[in-house]
């Protein structure tokens, strides 16, 4: 073979896709998923299953997802794995970062490619990315605000994509919510997933409760309906009055994206006030970070945050060990808790806060996604937790 072929043989492939850092680092790579630019908060992610859900958490709302394993797209994506409530709906992460491109799927549950799939719901991605070295820079330096651009031509305005990233003021002091949560009440009876049989529903409740959405998951509704719940879900902003006009046997606080002590300006008045009515309370993720604003507690941005499904929780009031999926990168600030909230369960990692209860109240909270399956059940008896409080309260 003379030069001339060799070279023809081997070209050189123009990058299709950047990701640039707001220090002004720019990695080139190949794009994926939508054209177009998103702007957000790089975070990495250590999960390796549950791309598709990850993708459409509306916790992750503002962020540029890092899958530090290399493969992913490899069971496709299909209808019943998106956690967004409103199939229409876009929330969730603005973009994905990949080690490798992605290949065709290869699973009896796969509707579509993931490539097209991210194409269809708007989201950007980019491949070809040393995800290990990116890892290793966010836990050194902690989670950087970014730029993901794809176009097909190869063709940016990388002044203008620098300026943007350096521009953008990152997730704290920032309220989503608004940008996640639902225009109205809805009605909610779907059950968990059966092998061979699918969803289910509730038609029998035990418990009428309010779901207050700040972003909230389809399996945590399901688990919730699961346990005998009839479930009406509410925007973020609804007053406590308008929660308690509908006589709950409990009100639950959904994750969500954002800096909690923004969101904590109109939901803290609100938590506040069913606290004080008695009404069984159990938050997740973000409402975890309300209850802690509500009793007193203050909240702190983390380093590098939490996001895998391989995350180690201790129960306090067990010692049971419980592997867990996470999402979040603002915590509540355990040294600030008042008396009368007692700390429950701890990151086996770095120590930090995930669970709270009130002392004397039928009232507690976790940080991580018990509705989530890494253990693969080890968490869901916290929502036979919250059944078993409503229970109590109503033989009261």
């Amino acid at each position: 073979m003379t030069t001339s072929e060799n070279a023809s043989a081997w070209p050189d492939l123009k990058p299709t896709a950047l990701l640039v850092l707001a220090d002004g680092t720019v990695l080139e790579g190949f794009g994926l998923g939508a054209e177009g630019q998103a702007v957000g908060e790089v975070c990495f992610n250590t999960a390796m299953t549950g791309y598709e859900e990850i993708l459409t958490d509306p916790s992750y709302a503002g962020q540029l997802i890092t899958f530090t394993f290399p493969h992913i797209g490899n069971v496709g994506t299909n209808d019943e794995d998106i956690e967004t409530v409103n199939m229409a709906a876009t929330p969730g992460a603005r973009g994905v970062i990949l080690r490798s491109a992605i290949t065709s799927p290869s699973n009896y549950r796969a509707a579509k490619h993931l490539d097209a799939w991210l194409r269809a719901r708007g989201i950007i991605g980019i491949s070809g990315i040393d995800t290990r070295a990116l890892t290793a820079l966010i836990r050194t330096k902690g989670m950087p605000n970014a730029v993901v651009a794809h176009a097909k031509d190869g063709k940016f305005d990388l002044h203008g994509l620098k300026e943007e990233a350096r521009e953008w003021p990152g997730l704290e002091g920032m309220d989503l919510v608004p940008m996640v949560t639902s225009s109205q009440r809805y009605t909610w009876d779907e059950t968990p997933w059966v092998w061979g049989e699918g969803f289910g529903r509730q038609d029998k409740p035990e418990f009428t409760v309010v779901a207050v959405d700040y972003g909230i998951k389809r399996n945590i509704l399901r688990l919730l309906a699961g346990e005998g719940c009839k479930i009406t879900v509410v925007p973020a902003t609804t007053s406590a009055e308008d929660i308690l006009a509908m006589k709950p046997d409990g009100v639950f606080l959904s994750n969500g994206p954002g800096d909690p002590a923004e969101t904590g300006k109109y939901a803290v008045p609100m938590i506040r006030k069913v606290i004080e009515s008695g009404t069984p309370t159990f938050g997740i993720c973000l409402g975890h970070q309300m209850l802690g604003l509500a009793v007193g507690a203050k909240t702190k941005k983390m380093h590098q945050g939490h996001h895998g499904a391989n995350h180690p929780v201790r129960d306090e009031t067990t010692g049971k060990v419980e592997i867990t999926s996470m999402n979040h990168g603002f915590a509540v600030d355990e040294a600030t808790l008042p008396k009368g909230a007692k700390q429950t369960h701890i990151s086996l990692f770095d120590g930090s806060n995930c669970g709270i209860e009130l002392e004397g109240k039928p009232v507690f909270s976790v940080q991580y996604h018990p509705e989530a399956s890494p253990g693969p059940r080890d968490s869901h008896y916290l929502f036979k937790r919250f059944a078993e409080l409503m229970r109590e309260n109503k033989r009261a």
